[in-house]
């Protein structure tokens, strides 16, 4: 493995392709695959919660159900998504191909698709790109296929997103895209999160819940829920080192928190990336649904884009949730300025400056200890017109 490969190709005992199946009319990369060299071959995985979803999430999750999977082979170009049985089909179609090409089977072979819903895939260009990313995941290291791979599952994204982390013994790496459609379960998003750790399933599984519960979870971009969500672990064990949980947890973690941030720091057309903390909560729970709610209040959003630190949007939001707190209690900052103190005036409302990219609101609730913190960005122009002209 080259000393400089990164994301999906940072730990031990993956390979991995990005490649041009002449999917996308722009003719960029767009057929990514994942190997697992092993010798350990096992996975977790978890889906949208999107009751219309992908053929591929169908798919995937029964692969994942015996905590095994070989591969993954990625599209962009397509989502796939409400395309009925032959969408199913050409699904079930590239994972044979997979396998075929691969030497593995079919029922370890996981797939993801994004981009436009309603389509049918041209399989006639998926299966030649199966054999054209196979053939690359044997170029040497010259090549890093994780940044390939990171590239080619690329939308609306304009820039590719990768991470990594190094534990005691052990790597991790990832790679992510989204840009729009990003809301809670799981937010619009492709992710595949690599590891060379010894790790059964059970405890993959247990990991990659709570570190998705506090970073995909909690990037809420525009509200919308996409029908293609998928973050994949997999664990090939070329390390030989069984980690402390705490700490594989605490590192798994901390790459999705940075993805998650990457996510939203890309939004489609977004001029300012907020964070929402809402603390002093009864309840986590609580806090997590406070700063949601503010997330989703078009009314806050363009007020952020036009730089106007209207803090009674954030009140008349917090107001609609079913969290414990005393109006006359509530104490609002943003970018530290306590615009709103014990539920009326605070400071000037004229000391927040809002002309940098980066937004902290703060909502004390004044009802507990507990906190929570959202990402989302604010609602503008470009938002407006890239998602008017999505299929156009």
């Amino acid at each position: 493995m080259s000393s400089e490969t990164t994301g999906i190709t940072y730990p031990e005992g993956f390979s991995a392709s990005g490649i041009t199946a002449g999917l996308k009319a722009s003719g960029t990369p767009d057929l990514a695959l994942v190997r697992n060299n092993g010798p350990r071959f096992d996975a977790a995985a978890v889906f949208t919660s999107n009751r219309v979803a992908a053929a591929p999430v169908h798919w995937s999750r029964q692969v994942i159900s015996d905590g095994r999977a070989d591969a993954v082979v990625l599209n962009s170009g397509g989502a796939n998504a409400c395309t009925g049985a032959e969408g199913f089909t050409n699904t079930h179609t590239t994972a044979e191909h997979v396998a075929k090409v691969l030497g593995v089977s079919s029922g370890d072979v996981l797939v993801c698709s994004t981009g436009l819903i309603g389509e049918q895939l041209p399989m006639d260009k998926i299966l030649p790109g199966i054999d054209a990313a196979a053939a690359a995941l044997d170029t040497g290291n010259e090549f890093d296929g994780g940044a390939a791979a990171a590239t080619a599952i690329m939308t609306t994204d304009t820039v590719s997103k990768q991470a990594n982390f190094t534990g005691s013994g052990y790597r991790i790496g990832a790679m992510a895209k989204g840009a729009g459609m990003l809301a809670p379960g799981l937010a619009t998003m492709l992710v595949v999160i690599t590891t060379d750790a010894v790790l059964s399933p059970e405890e993959l599984d247990a990991a990659l819940r709570e570190a998705t519960r506090v970073s995909f979870d909690r990037a809420d971009s525009d509200g919308c829920m996409s029908t293609n969500d998928t973050v994949i672990l997999l664990a090939s064990g070329a390390s030989g080192t069984t980690p402390d949980s705490s700490e594989f947890a605490a590192g798994l973690a901390e790459i999705c928190i940075e993805l998650a941030k990457a996510l939203i720091s890309d939004a489609e057309g977004a001029a300012h990336e907020i964070t929402i903390r809402t603390f002093n909560a009864a309840t986590e729970d609580e806090a997590v649904e406070v700063s949601r709610t503010v997330a989703r209040s078009n009314l806050f959003k363009t007020a952020i884009f036009g730089q106007d630190p209207n803090w009674g949007r954030v009140l008349s939001a917090v107001g609609t949730t079913q969290a414990a707190f005393e109006p006359d209690d509530l104490n609002v900052s943003i970018n530290g300025v306590q615009v709103c103190r014990n539920g009326g005036v605070g400071e000037d409302r004229n000391l927040v400056d809002l002309t940098g990219r980066n937004v902290l609101v703060e909502i004390d609730l004044n009802a507990g200890t507990d906190e929570a913190s959202l990402w989302t960005n604010d609602l503008t122009h470009d938002y407006v017109h890239e998602n008017s002209a999505y299929s156009s």
